[in-house]
């Protein structure tokens, strides 16, 4: 995916009435009248969204007849879901190399010290 489409694909799901049509999309196609179902706009301020999913690559339109359905695009979900991966792997690896760090320098103490509070004062 090319820094334009990762623009058009998130800008389409940036809006919540959108990422509510790519979830019932998740469940089966639909036609823009039983996607609108649901929400109290229009059936034209629908299909402008579904057309907004379109222009970005998520969800595609076939022809069956007199029907029109709506078809969640899973490959392009998947390539954003790769992109966003790519970066959560690399802020995880960070972490665990932290992580490692902080353990190598909490080393265990003598037993002594280690149950001692730190508002004992030591003894002479």
């Amino acid at each position: 995916m090319d820094e334009e489409q990762l623009d058009r694909a998130f800008l389409a799901l940036a809006d919540p009435v959108r990422r509510r049509l790519v979830a019932r999309l998740s469940r089966g196609p639909a036609t823009v009248t039983e996607l609108a179902e649901p929400f109290e706009i229009s059936v034209q301020a629908i299909s402008r969204h579904v057309r907004v999913l379109e222009r970005a690559g998520l969800v595609t339109r076939s022809r069956n007849a007199q029907r029109r359905p709506v078809h969640l695009e899973p490959a392009r979900l998947e390539a954003l879901t790769a992109w966003i991966d790519r970066y959560r792997t690399v802020r995880e690896e960070q972490f665990r190399r932290l992580d490692a760090v902080l353990e190598t320098r909490a080393a265990p103490r003598g037993a002594a010290e280690k149950d001692r509070s730190p508002w004992d004062t030591p003894s002479s």
